[in-house]
């Protein structure tokens, strides 16, 4: 229902991740009989999560750990990676300067060319120890190096920006990436994002998207909500995603799964956005904060580099255990930062949803005294008195 907000403007009311719970239904289930199984293209995954294609959070040595571990890890083919042939100087300058010297380095270093060959190195170096090789690139860069990715035997594709759509509008001398050409001659799955609206991602679905992130903004490290003002809170943005989802699914048969990216810090996070009807969750600075992450504590945007509007910004995350610890336990932290597994699988177990598809049909109250009791919870933490 829209709602008027001035004469000639009405507007619809969303809702953000903290403005929800979840409700127990009518029976609960043993966590350890939950499945969490998931499908992304040809592939299955024990864990729904991925690991955001960010610099400070995945590398090589990541994208293995992830695969090895039941999740994915997504590689940034126009980063740090692809750009150096010894990425770890480059990183320490990154962490090492102070915030008013940050952007211009950004600037200075990501100007170094990418490096097809690097390209091949990363993704047969993911590949010869056993990991799987997801990489990303924006559109620009899909179609200069989509040969190349397929040539080098990477696993899934994903073709990323603040925002995507099948129509975009280009200066006659520029050709923008045809989607659905791209999606048909790629013989590897390809996943399209990021969007936040159901006639968006019905049109990503149509074009051959083997998944569709959903999310433009919320993440700690992006400010695209700040510098341009867009973006959809994460909860409707899934909803109405999903939705189109279900409706590509009832005209084709085909099941396209709907991946929350951005703006979730913890397990609980993440289970209200597959309640919401997400399929799987893309997260970063949560990773970021893993002893074997490349930022060493530091987590920062994909578009920071820009040399016409940086969008980015640099966040001290700190480092909290290992990524096993982060992923499967067991926990160290009781802050919903660590197990995210063992946190799905319980709420799963409370709410009575032996499988996604069921935890996908649990029921939701909006709940605005939630955002205050987060601040309660938060300043009796810092006072030292717990819960």
């Amino acid at each position: 229902m829209d709602i008027q907000i001035g004469r000639g403007k009405t507007a619809r009311r969303a809702y953000g991740i903290d403005e929800i719970a979840l409700v127990p239904g009518l029976r609960t289930l043993d966590p350890s009989l939950a499945d969490t199984q998931w499908r992304l293209g040809n592939l299955e995954r024990e864990i729904p999560i991925i690991a955001s294609a960010m610099d400070g959070v995945v590398d090589v040595t990541m994208a293995v750990q992830l695969s090895q571990l039941g999740a994915l890890g997504v590689l940034n083919l126009e980063g740090i990676q692809t750009r150096y042939a010894n990425p770890r100087p480059i990183l320490d300058q990154i962490v090492s300067v102070g915030p008013s010297e940050f952007v211009p380095l950004m600037q200075r270093l990501y100007a170094q060319p990418i490096q097809p060959q690097l390209i091949t190195q990363r993704i047969r170096e993911i590949k010869d120890q056993g990991g799987i090789a997801a990489v990303s690139a924006t559109p620009v860069g899909a179609t200069k190096y989509g040969q190349v990715v397929v040539e080098a035997g990477a696993d899934l594709f994903f073709v990323q920006a603040t925002v995507v759509s099948t129509a975009h509008l280009s200066p006659e001398s520029v050709v923008p990436l045809d989607l659905a050409q791209f999606c048909q001659e790629m013989p590897i799955p390809v996943v399209l994002g990021n969007c936040v609206t159901y006639e968006v991602a019905l049109n990503l679905m149509k074009a051959g998207g083997a998944g569709v992130l959903v999310g433009i903004g919320p993440g700690a490290a992006c400010t695209s909500r700040g510098v341009l003002g867009v973006g959809v809170p994460q909860v409707s943005a899934i909803a109405d995603c999903a939705a189109a989802r279900d409706e590509y699914y009832r005209e084709s048969g085909q099941y396209v799964p709907i991946i929350a990216d951005g703006g979730l810090i913890t397990g609980g996070d993440i289970c209200k956005c597959i309640a919401c009807g997400a399929d799987a969750v893309m997260i970063g600075s949560p990773f970021a904060r893993a002893q074997e992450a490349p930022g060493r504590g530091y987590h920062w945007g994909m578009a920071t580099p820009s040399p016409v509007l940086p969008r980015g910004t640099r966040i001290r995350v700190g480092t909290t255990g290992t990524l096993e610890q982060i992923l499967r336990g067991p926990a160290q932290l009781d802050d919903g930062t660590h197990n995210f597994l063992g946190a799905l699988r319980t709420s799963m177990g409370t709410l009575g949803a032996k499988n996604l598809q069921e935890m996908q049909q649990v029921d939701i109250v909006i709940a605005p005294s939630l955002l205050t009791e987060g601040k309660v919870y938060q300043k009796a933490q810092q006072l030292g008195m717990g819960k």
